[in-house]
């Protein structure tokens, strides 16, 4: 029997949504093939679970990512620099990884694995974990993989033109929309009021949170901003740790605190690590967007509305809209007072963003009859097949 191994080797759970459904579907779909899961820890297969049938979950085979007590403890110290417990996890399980088919991964340092097995060394297939802009949405090791599957066009034209060879990209569509509605409008204010949903990345060059963040916090806090609602729902890395550095830019930053009258704030909803970070809610729940380079833009306009780019260090803007596609999507603003001045005027700019969104959104994305995560499963099913000849 061929074996195939989902790889969700990360402590936080916002890569699981991409590639959970691609596993449950390979599971119920190609029996000839014995899915493996191998999970990081146990809220990771939790979540992974919860995206899944009963079915699905019943016809995987469950692998604990687990570490020896001494090179967990040492592991999880080194973390703040670099990730080592990934890397630990990967040595220590590298059998698993060396006895299977296909390894399949939302992200390169399994490559590490790849890289030691050489010839003997199964098919690495990549899921990336979103659909963003950013030059790191590429990295010159994506060229070890033997396959990658994307959500649509846009993704495979970026890696194409970066040298990886048409052959090996599939568009496959985008498995996190699965078991969602699209339409949904959560309220979690429950007052009439328009809400906004400031979702800042943890990058240090690019994220709008050191320079402007907590100010913007601190507006939506005073009386003036009491005219709104806000969800601050940053990328989980953000609050991960105290210190970011950037391998892109060669920038380092300390991250500033949530202001204390923001936390205070019954208009303010503040959410650092809860799983409606990674269930769309708060992107379905919000009339507008505020953020920076996060690729979570792309699935708040898979309805569209008004979006506002915040880029106090002009970071974005230097690189312009043929670099970073997004800037087309709403208006850039350099400073929190600026931000605040366009909000009143909101749904004008939604209206006359519009057209752009709905064009990268159906570039950015391949709709399809069939479901992403089936796709994706027998895209990997019909490689295992070839490889096996």
């Amino acid at each position: 029997m061929s074996r195939a191994v989902f790889l969700f080797n990360h402590d936080a759970a916002h890569q699981v949504a991409h590639l959970a459904p691609v596993a449950g579907a390979m599971a119920r779909r190609h029996p000839g093939i014995e899915t493996i899961v191998a999970y990081a820890s146990l809220p990771v297969r939790q979540r992974i679970e919860s995206l899944l049938s009963e079915e699905e979950v019943a016809g995987i085979v469950w692998h604990e990512l687990s570490l020896p007590r001494a090179i967990g403890a040492a592991s999880a110290v080194l973390d703040r620099l670099a990730p080592i417990s990934r890397l630990a996890r990967l040595r220590v399980h590298q059998p698993l990884l060396a006895a299977t088919d296909a390894v399949i991964s939302t992200e390169r340092t399994c490559l590490a694995v790849k890289r030691r097995l050489g010839r003997e060394a199964p098919l690495f297939v990549r899921v990336p974990h979103g659909t963003g802009d950013r030059s790191v949405t590429f990295h010159p090791d994506h060229r070890q993989f033997d396959l990658s599957l994307v959500a649509g066009p846009k993704m495979k034209e970026q890696l194409v033109a970066h040298g990886i060879e048409a052959a090996k990209i599939e568009v496959t569509g985008y498995s996190k929309f699965e078991g969602i509605d699209t339409e949904a409008r959560p309220d979690f204010f429950e007052n009439e009021r328009p809400t906004f949903v400031y979702n800042p990345h943890f990058d240090p060059h690019l994220s709008s949170w050191y320079d402007a963040g907590p100010d913007l916090l601190r507006w939506f806090a005073s009386g003036e901003g009491q005219s709104f609602n806000l969800i601050f729902a940053p990328h989980v890395m953000l609050f991960r740790k105290k210190a970011h550095i950037s391998p892109e830019y060669r920038v380092g930053k300390v991250r500033p605190d949530i202001p204390a009258e923001a936390l205070a704030a019954s208009n303010i909803l503040v959410d650092t690590d809860g799983p409606r970070l990674f269930d769309m809610s708060y992107m379905l729940g919000a009339d507008g967007y505020i953020g920076d380079a996060s690729s979570q833009i792309y699935e708040f306009l898979v309805r569209p509305r008004p979006v506002f780019l915040l880029d106090p260090n002009v970071a974005l803007g230097s690189q312009g809209e043929k670099a970073l596609p997004f800037l087309g999507t709403g208006r850039r603003v350099e400073s929190v007072g600026e931000l605040a001045s366009e909000l009143e005027h909101s749904k004008l700019d939604g209206d006359r963003f519009r057209a752009e969104q709905e064009r990268l959104i159906a570039h950015t994305f391949a709709p399809s009859d069939r479901p992403a995560s089936e796709r994706g499963a027998d895209a990997i099913a019909a490689a295992i097949a070839r490889r096996k000849g």
